[in-house]
């Protein structure tokens, strides 16, 4: 890959980074992905730095996302309520749900913040509904709604083993029944 030229036009400035893979965090590989085959997902220079995509594969949808820690491909449902999270806003490594604002680290799996609806994290631990700075709180009158809100876990995202090959974004995405 060429540098690109300095403000002279003929000294060479600082190469481009080659893309790399984020590190897949341990325990949390979408089942059925440990012998499913690599499939191309997309062109690594469709995916910039700071950019997430959503690809459809038959009724899978996977979030690719391009964050500091590197490229990963991750269910582009959000792990609460599953909202597409490509339609959230990414900062750094965070994706924000557009449902529920919950927000999510992509490089961990773990949510960054909990989801306004509140419920059980992963731990089983639960947390109580919040509202955004500067929006009145909602009552929460004892209801079926309540009660399963409090029951409601939000998981962690899962993760698709992702390569690069010949300039392309890699993935190993499981066989889904039809």
């Amino acid at each position: 890959m060429a540098g690109e030229r300095g403000s002279s036009g003929l000294e060479p400035g600082p190469a481009a980074t080659p893309p790399r893979i984020a590190v897949t965090p341990p325990g949390l590989a979408a089942p059925g992905t440990a012998d499913a085959a690599f499939v191309a997902v997309l062109a690594v220079v469709d995916l910039a730095p700071g950019a997430m995509v959503r690809v459809t594969n038959g009724d899978l949808d996977v979030l690719l996302a391009n964050v500091p820690g590197g490229l990963l491909a991750t269910d582009d449902r959000c792990p609460h309520m599953a909202a597409p999270l490509s339609v959230g806003e990414l900062a750094g490594c965070v994706v924000s749900c557009p449902l529920h604002e919950g927000r999510f680290d992509l490089v961990t799996g773990e949510p960054a913040q909990m989801p306004t609806t509140g419920g059980l994290d992963a731990d089983g631990i639960y947390h109580a509904p919040w509202s955004p700075s500067g929006a009145t709180p909602k009552p929460e009158p004892p209801s079926k709604k309540l009660v399963a809100r409090r029951l409601t876990r939000v998981n962690r995202l899962r993760y698709y083993p992702a390569r690069i090959r010949d300039g392309r974004l890699e993935a190993q995405l499981p066989i889904l029944p039809e």
